[in-house]
Formats: structure tokens, C-alpha cells, sequence
């Protein structure tokens, strides 16, 4: 199995992703798509992060006028850079690469950003669904970090663009002629994004205008990770816990602490843990921990693996201790199983009649459980019952669940949260048996790893019945001849 392993422990953005991707072996060229629909170019150069040679992916926007370009995200998520002859790479300081030295003297990212016009202008990775308005009346010194500043025919595009709801972004995806799974893992993600800053705000997912979701740069960082990782080919990923900074972040609406809200939402609901520091900024943004969460599971050391290629992905920040690097580690991680997310239901019944209890694995299995059990019990005073267990997808609980009280009568359902299972790769494979001349049909359920090793087979016993009944030859006997027809086929014994 390919494996994906990111050490998150300065955090994530969108633009560290792209950039630890690309460092890992992902081509660049795969991108295009997305240039094209929406105007904007990658620029991959590397840096140098506290001696760590990291690779800073930019996304640049068009900007017709040739004039000077706004929003320029001094402190800011990404730190785009606007493309110029000289693009600074060799910049001591391993930040932005521009050229005009501008630095600042605290650490957060916190200026507001009000532009000439009318446009309210947000971090397109740091989601927080806020305006930010700069007057760059904040003071300035030239003993800290160094950013630089290009002008030329490309503004930033971090914040700009046209400000879309869910839908359109939806739409606008789906335009751009990705490969399906592509399409499914960003549709997947702008949700989880959408949900977390509507849930912050009290409003309807499709009816959320996404400012910094929906802008340019925010689109080009989240369909571009799912490109990168889609020609890495990895099958699964993972992720160590993820660093989400500390202090406080100034928005429109006030000062709030680091994490931000929109990002306490989605990693509530992440598979992997976060944590604290290791300094006083914002090292986790909405929509690194977006794509993290529907990505990624959690991990608490890397796992076994044989290592291919790594590479570090370089953030905005400048800190005297810890290079602001997301590491990205492929390699082979052996054959498994393959994960899959389960909730379990249960109940316990003391006056159910075997009538019902009889027909309740058929009636919960059409209602969408994958797995029903029913184990007797005692119950209080000692009376005889059972003990109903159903494992179903998290999406179809509420129904089964419905479905498992009317069907029962029972007052009350527990639900254990979600988890996970571990489950081989399933496929039906058709044996054809020549019995006294008459040829008969079986399903052979096929079970194998994530790398296709198979290591079970076993035939349907409802066809293996129907075979039996019609020749006289015993059941097992049907079983297994069918199972090894199947097994000749593939090579195998």
C-alpha cells in the first residue's frame, strides 16, 4: 500500500500542502486545469526555512491594468507573491522572496486589509469568514524578518476573485474537467469548510457566501492539493497531531483566540488530534485543517513504512526556532485492510417475540445496516432478553435507527459515536460447475487486501443451497468446489 504520511507539527495551510506535496514527487504540471478556469499561475520555488530547503508553492492572479496590485498579504495565510523576472528565491531570510524589504515587528497575522474600493478582502486559506481592513499605519522595523514586494502584472491572488456561495464553487469545480475523484474529494472538502464557518455564523450552508472559501486562491489551494495527491497515487493517508499555534488572531468582528472558530468546528470532527503552541501564532488554518480532515487519518507516530521521497512544504512564518515547514514522507506501507467509517446502535429488548426478532436483520439490512446482531441477555430482575447491535454508515443511522424502533417497540436507542473498521476488499466472482453434464452457477465472494493479495474466498451459500437441492450433492461439497474453480482461475490454490 502507498502511503501518505504529513508531520503537522508547525501546522498547515493550504499553500504549505501544495508545497510538501510537490516536495514529496507530485508534478506541478497537473495544475493546469486549474490555472485555466480560473486566470491564476503556480510559482514552485524553493526557500530556505532555519536551514531547511522547503518548496513555496504562490498563487498568482492576473491582473489586466498592469498596475500596482492591492491586497498584498503582508502577514497573512499564504503569502503570495506576485510573479517578477527576479522572484527572490535567494531571499537569507527563506520568507516571501519579494524585493522591497517591509518587515514587521510582532509575530501575528493580524493587519486588516481595506482596499480602494468597495471589497472586503480575506485570507483565501485563513477561512474565517471575517473583512480585514490594512492601513498599514501599524510600525515597521528592519531588524525582524524581511518581506519583500514585486510590482508587475500579477496581484496576489489571496482573497480575490469573485466571492462564490458553496453551490457555485461546487459548479466551478465540477466545470474544470478533473478526474471524478478529484472533483469528489474538493466538492468534499468546500463542505466541510462551508459547514464549519456557517455553523460559526448561524447560516444555511448554500446560502453562505463564501468570501475566502470561495475566492480564487482558496479554489487553486484545495483543488490543487486533490490533483497533487491524486498523481501521487498514495491509498492512504495520514497525518501526526496537528499544530494549531497559540495567542490571539485579530478579525473584523474583534480579537479571538488561536484556533480560530471556524477551525475548532472542523477539527472537532477530524479523525486526527490537535495541540497546542509551539508558539504564540496561527499555524493551523480553516482550510489546511479542511483538507486535512476529510484527507487524513489520525496517527500519534509514523507508521511502518519504506520511504520513497519526503519533502517539506513552506508557510509564511518566520521563527527564530521552528522552521514554519509541513513534512510530507511516500512510501510503501505494506498491504492491509482497508478503513472504513462505522457508528454502532444498540438496544436491549425483554419483550420482543421471536417473530420479530426473526425478520429484524432483513428489515435493518434494507434500511441501510451493514451488520445486525442479536445476542441473548438478562436483563433487570433478572428477566431473559436480547441485545440488539447494529453497525451502520454514520449517513444512515438515523434511518436504521428509526426503523429499528418501530420495528421493535423499543424506547431508546445508545449510539457509540463514530469509529472505524478494518474491512478487506470485496468482490463476486461467478464459478461455473459442470455437474452429470448440466452446468451450474455460484457466487464466490472474493476478500483481499488494499494491494489485491487475496486471502479468502467463499462461495454464497444461498446459491451453493439452490445448487445442492437441484443435483443431491451436499452443500459443502458445492462450497467448496466452487471455491476452488475460482481459485484455478486466478492461479491460486
Amino acid at each position: 500500500m502507498r502511503l501518505l504520511a504529513f508531520d503537522g507539527r508547525m501546522g498547515a495551510s493550504g499553500d504549505m500542502l501544495l508545497g510538501a506535496l510537490v516536495a514529496a514527487g507530485a508534478d506541478p504540471s497537473v495544475l493546469s486545469p486549474v490555472e485555466d478556469a480560473l486566470d491564476v499561475t503556480y510559482r514552485v520555488h524553493e526557500v530556505d526555512k532555519n536551514g531547511i530547503l522547503a518548496t513555496k508553492v504562490d498563487v498568482l492572479l492576473a491582473e489586466a491594468d498592469g498596475g500596482d496590485p492591492r491586497g498584498e498579504g503582508h502577514g497573512d495565510d499564504h503569502r503570495r507573491l506576485r510573479a517578477d523576472g527576479d522572484d527572490g528565491a535567494d531571499s537569507d531570510d527563506g520568507g516571501d522572496g519579494d524585493d522591497a524589504e517591509h518587515s514587521h515587528q510582532h509575530q501575528y497575522r493580524h493587519h486588516d486589509h481595506a482596499h480602494d474600493e468597495e471589497q472586503t478582502h480575506h485570507d483565501g486559506d485563513d477561512s474565517h469568514g471575517q473583512s480585514q481592513g490594512h492601513d498599514h499605519s501599524h510600525p515597521h522595523s528592519h531588524d525582524d524578518h524581511k518581506h519583500h514586494h514585486a510590482h508587475d502584472d500579477h496581484a496576489h491572488a489571496e482573497g480575490h476573485g469573485p466571492h462564490r456561495t458553496y453551490p457555485e464553487v461546487v459548479d466551478l469545480v465540477e466545470s474544470m474537467n478533473l478526474p471524478p475523484g478529484v472533483v469528489a474529494d474538493a466538492t468534499a472538502i468546500f463542505r466541510v469548510l462551508g459547514e464549519a464557518e456557517a455553523e460559526v455564523h448561524g447560516t444555511d450552508l448554500d446560502a453562505t457566501h463564501f468570501h475566502e472559501v470561495g475566492a480564487d486562491d482558496a479554489v487553486a489551494d484545495v483543488v490543487g492539493v486533490c490533483l497533487l495527491l491524486d498523481d501521487l497515487g498514495v491509498d492512504r493517508v495520514v497525518t501526526g497531531p496537528v499544530a494549531v499555534g497559540g495567542g490571539e488572531t485579530e478579525m473584523s468582528h474583534g480579537t479571538y483566540p488561536v484556533p480560530a472558530p471556524a477551525v475548532v468546528n472542523i477539527t472537532a470532527a477530524a479523525d486526527w488530534s490537535v495541540r497546542g503552541g509551539p508558539v504564540e501564532a496561527e499555524l493551523l488554518t480553516p482550510t489546511g485543517a479542511a483538507i486535512l480532515a476529510h484527507l487524513a487519518e489520525g496517527v500519534e507516530t509514523l507508521p511502518s513504512m519504506s520511504v520513497e521521497s519526503s519533502g517539506y512544504g513552506a508557510g509564511g512564518w518566520e521563527f527564530p526556532d521552528h522552521p514554519n515547514v509541513l513534512r510530507a514522507v511516500v512510501g510503501d506501507g505494506g498491504s492491509r485492510l482497508v478503513r472504513d467509517e462505522i457508528t454502532v446502535l444498540e438496544t436491549n429488548l425483554d419483550d420482543a417475540s421471536p417473530e420479530v426478532l426473526g425478520g429484524l436483520q432483513a428489515t435493518l439490512k434494507d434500511a441501510g445496516a451493514r451488520d445486525v446482531t442479536i445476542v441473548p441477555t438478562t436483563m433487570k430482575k433478572s428477566r431473559p432478553g436480547h441485545l440488539v447491535k447494529v453497525v451502520v454508515k454514520p449517513e444512515d443511522a438515523e434511518r436504521v435507527a428509526y426503523r429499528l424502533a418501530v420495528e421493535t417497540g423499543t424506547l431508546g436507542i445508545r449510539e457509540h459515536g463514530a469509529g472505524h473498521r478494518w474491512t478487506a476488499r470485496r468482490e463476486f466472482e461467478t464459478a461455473t460447475l459442470d455437474i452429470d453434464g448440466d452446468d451450474y452457477e455460484v457466487s464466490v465472494k472474493v476478500a483481499s487486501d488494499a494491494d489485491g493479495v487475496v486471502y479468502d474466498r467463499s462461495a454464497e451459500y444461498d446459491d451453493a443451497l439452490a445448487v445442492a437441492n437441484e443435483t443431491g450433492v451436499p452443500v459443502r461439497e458445492i462450497m467448496r468446489r466452487a471455491v476452488d474453480a475460482v481459485a484455478s482461475e486466478a492461479g491460486g490454490t
